[in-house]
């Protein structure tokens, strides 16, 4: 039977409701880590959470089931394709644009019109699935939040199935919460529309196997938000809408297409509905926009300059080559030649095929000590909306409630009534491959200050993400695990590289280790992990060969 965009289903109509029938699962609610099995070949592995049998029912566990077992092979294969693109570009290998896909750049097409609550995206507010967070950030008087399962997220137990109950809650407008001071939170009337980010298709979820195997994390944190909530969001006026993190090129996207076009069908849910806006935060995604859109067309919520992991895969991908050396994070700003030129690529792209371009994160934590650090950075906070606004940007991403009216007014400042402007097609804009592959900072330098600040917060996030807790302010700014992953990765770079500072210090693992010491003497304390942390640090900063994400370590080490 031939799909909506001519292609077959992934498995017939009139197959529909025998694979979504309800198994019997049994899952235990207990104090500690148990295993049990089940005759379908799905075992639960996690201690008992408040409330998780509403989310890990049995029909919600055959729906996730069978979305790993359809999937599963052709994930696999993406990660060993992205194995070999590595291998290839350490013998010499470089990237570009696809000239196999060149007929899908040059072709007359456009994605699917969004639906109306999804059109304004002037800001949007990023955070953790904690109740609170969920509360503040619906309230903030953002366009949209995204509801992040990912790097704002330490991936426990715990943390992922509380997090499923909250946004079941929010949805339903049933959510409240009071602090330990006795204060209490409720939604307003109006709220940002919900958008959720599952994790990357490299992260696998240790609780829950199907036939002996962990699942993908992407298969559970996506397939159980759909499958409770679809139609509900539809009932309200919204939908499904998701944020689909690292992909690293276009068949990655028809994977998750895929999974939205079978995942509908089980769901009696009409094609189309599910929207996904892309994060082109991956080193290789930036050859392949078109192409991501275009796999995407009918699911499609646009793309996402998510610069930081974007300077971190740059530096992943080509952690080989010295002359891929970048200076102090602070330096590779959104102005520096080769990020200009993805922003630029981006919007162009965005715009030509009636998609959303979507800019990137303002991390900065306003204080209330020091009124003249405020001004500074909202200063630098209002340089980079200013720029994202008059790019042709569609709207832009912030880590804390306070940013919200300094960002809205910048785009509302361009954008005047109008909800979007995806009439800016920027047709003036050419960019090269070269452009794009023309890494660094003009005059940049690598300083003492710098690796030891990469050292510094490297340590504090990990520490905060082994406690659980996955968006840690520190040195007033939000830092999640792509902002540690510059720090860890810089570190790798440089000591790999025998850099020197401008001061002349050598960075090597020594020196890197004893700052290391030093920064966890001068923060540790009753009931931390920066012990952990420290070790943890050490296991990805100064490895032999660069560990492709601090995430899977340190995965290892949560229970």
């Amino acid at each position: 039977m031939p799909g909506p965009r001519g292609r077959p289903l992934p498995w017939p109509l009139e197959d529909r409701l025998s694979r979504i029938a309800v198994p019997a699962f049994h899952i235990v609610q207990a104090e500690v880590t148990v295993a049990t099995s089940t005759s379908k070949g799905v075992e639960i592995r996690g201690a008992g959470i408040e409330r998780s049998a509403e989310i890990l029912t049995p029909a919600a566990l055959d729906f996730v089931a069978d979305l790993a077992r359809t999937f599963e092979p052709t994930r696999r294969e993406l990660l060993a394709a992205r194995v070999t693109r590595q291998a290839e570009l350490a013998a010499g290998g470089d990237l570009g644009f696809l000239p196999e896909t060149s007929a899908v750049r040059d072709g007359e097409w456009r994605v699917a019109t969004a639906p109306a609550d999804l059109q304004v995206r002037k800001v949007e507010i990023t955070g953790p699935t904690d109740r609170k967070m969920v509360i503040n950030a619906l309230n903030s008087g953002a366009s949209v939040y995204m509801a992040d399962f990912e790097d704002a997220n330490t991936p426990t137990w715990e943390n992922l199935i509380s997090g499923q109950v909250n946004l079941v809650d929010a949805i339903r407008r049933k959510i409240d919460f009071t602090s330990p001071e006795g204060k209490g939170y409720t939604l307003n009337e109006t709220l940002a529309t919900l958008v959720v980010r599952p994790r990357g298709w490299h992260l696998v979820e240790k609780h829950f196997l199907v036939d002996g195997a962990p699942i993908a994390g992407a298969f559970m944190d996506f397939g159980l938000y759909l499958f409770h909530n679809a139609r509900t969001l539809m009932e309200r006026g919204s939908g499904p809408y998701f944020y689909l993190p690292k992909l690293e090129g276009h068949r990655e996207a028809r994977l998750w297409n895929d999974v939205f076009v079978r995942a509908q069908g089980a769901l009696g849910v009409a094609h189309g509905t599910i929207k996904a806006t892309v994060l082109v935060e991956t080193f290789p995604a930036a050859f392949e926009m078109e192409e991501i859109l275009y796999e995407l067309r009918d699911h499609s919520g646009g793309l996402n300059a998510g610069r930081w992991d974007f300077i971190f895969s740059v530096i992943k991908k080509f952690n080989h080559r010295s002359d891929f050396l970048l200076p102090d994070r602070a330096q590779v700003t959104m102005t520096v030649p080769f990020m200009r030129a993805y922003t630029e690529l981006l919007v162009r792209t965005c715009h030509k095929r009636g998609a959303f371009a979507l800019g990137g994160m303002a991390a900065f934590i306003p204080t209330r000590k020091d009124p003249q650090v405020n001004a500074v950075a909202l200063a630098k906070v209002r340089d980079d909306k200013v720029r994202e606004a008059n790019d042709g940007f569609d709207g832009t991403w912030v880590a804390h409630p306070d940013l919200v009216p300094v960002a809205m007014a910048e785009f509302d400042r361009v954008l005047g009534a109008r909800k979007n402007q995806l009439e800016r097609t920027r047709d003036e804009v050419r960019v090269s491959d070269a452009q794009l592959r023309a890494v660094g900072v003009p005059g940049g330098t690598i300083t003492d200050a710098g690796v030891k600040g990469n050292v510094s917060v490297g340590i504090q996030y990990l520490e905060s993400w082994l406690r659980g807790v996955g968006a840690a302010a520190i040195y007033n700014l939000m830092e999640d695990a792509a902002t540690a992953e510059i720090s860890r990765s810089q570190v790798w770079q440089w000591v790999h590289h025998g850099a020197k500072t401008a001061e002349g210090t050598a960075v090597t693992k020594d020196a890197i280790r004893k700052i290391g010491r030093d920064e966890v003497a001068r923060l540790d304390g009753p009931g931390r992990k920066f012990g952990d942390a420290l070790a943890l640090f050490e296991e990805v900063a100064l490895a032999d060969r660069f560990v492709e994400f601090l995430t899977l370590p340190g995965y290892d080490r949560l229970p």
